[in-house]
């Protein structure tokens, strides 16, 4: 049997290609005769650069920028056949702000230093950036202190379709994932509602894209497209679909955001278009099994269920999910 692996990472757990070689090293015991595939994915987020890296080849440069907090980082771009394609996570990542911060520092994360990581790029003719993963809700204002101007062009490669403002904006849909108490929320939907320059923008798909970046890489005249989509073309994922009998992706949480653009219904829509069915292995899940169906999707199976909590599940993030894909490849594989 051809098995395809294609996840996503999960969470600040697994990178994507941990999680994709966890899940083949589960399948294995079961069933070592198959014929495994792995392909780690991004949808623009966190591993974007690595999973392209892999793909593509290409020059990685490495700098110090601005990070989330003001102290420098180091964060990478990689270069290839004239683009640019840059991770936003790598300067203002969830993972650069300590958890015990998040909640201090939920309203002054900067996005400064994916703006120093655009000039760093700039001779590049299409400047392509990952949006998702982000710490900062700033509406992209560290980012338009830095860059006025781009005469490259300017492509959002985004994970989610919120626009800036609103039940479904950046501050009341992300925020609280970043450390804002209610109170904090409300401050920040009226700061993003404050900023004049992102106006003609923030009701566009993709504008609430890592706390209001994506609005502030549109306002810069960005086109948006699809991170996940965009990866999918990149890697030469309809080509690993078409020899594949069965289809497996994943994520930390499988949940409604999922259904909105990310990788794993990218991954689902690809299969069903072949005829081959997809199965997501997550950390948790809670998309009920018609809406997963209604994406594509043949099964869902959470790490948490497998193991009997999420603290079991976190204690040992690979050794689960191996143990996981065990007992999945017992019931798909033949």
């Amino acid at each position: 049997m051809r098995v395809l692996v294609a996840p996503d990472c999960f969470g600040g757990t697994l990178t994507a290609g941990e999680a994709a070689a966890a899940i083949a090293r589960g399948w294995r015991d079961t069933a070592p005769d198959d014929d495994l595939l792995l392909r780690p994915l991004a949808d623009g987020g966190p591993g974007f650069v690595d999973v392209l890296h892999a793909a593509l080849g290409g020059e990685l440069h490495v700098v110090e920028v601005t990070g989330p907090l003001g102290a420098p980082v180091t964060a990478r771009w990689l270069e290839h056949d004239g683009t640019a394609y840059i991770e936003s996570a790598e300067a203002c990542g969830l993972h650069l702000v300590p958890a015990d911060q998040r909640a201090e520092w939920c309203e002054r994360a900067t996005t400064r230093g994916v703006g120093e990581l655009v000039l760093a790029a700039s001779g590049a003719h299409t400047i392509v950036v990952g949006l998702g993963g982000s710490g900062t809700t700033d509406g992209g204002e560290g980012l338009l202190s830095v860059v006025d101007a781009v005469t490259a062009e300017l492509v959002a490669a985004s994970d989610v379709e919120n626009p800036l403002l609103g039940p479904h904006g950046a501050a009341a849909t992300f925020g609280p994932q970043k450390g804002a108490s209610p109170e904090a929320v409300a401050r920040l939907e009226a700061r993003l509602e404050g900023m004049d320059r992102l106006r003609p923008v923030r009701d566009l798909p993709g504008a609430g894209a890592a706390g209001g970046l994506g609005a502030a890489l549109l306002a810069l005249g960005a086109t948006v497209t699809s991170g996940a989509g965009l990866v999918r073309e990149l890697t030469g994922l309809d080509d690993a679909l078409a020899v594949a009998d069965l289809a497996i992706t994943g994520e930390g949480s499988f949940d409604w955001q999922s259904l909105r653009g990310k990788l794993v219904t990218v991954v689902a829509s690809g299969a069903a278009s072949r005829g081959i069915p997809c199965l997501v292995l997550a950390g948790q899940v809670s998309v009920g099994q018609r809406e997963a169906g209604s994406a594509g999707i043949t099964g869902s199976y959470a790490v948490a269920d497998h193991v009997g909590s999420v603290e079991a599940a976190m204690a040992d993030p690979a050794g689960t999910l191996a143990q996981l894909a065990v007992r999945v490849a017992g019931q798909w594989s033949r």
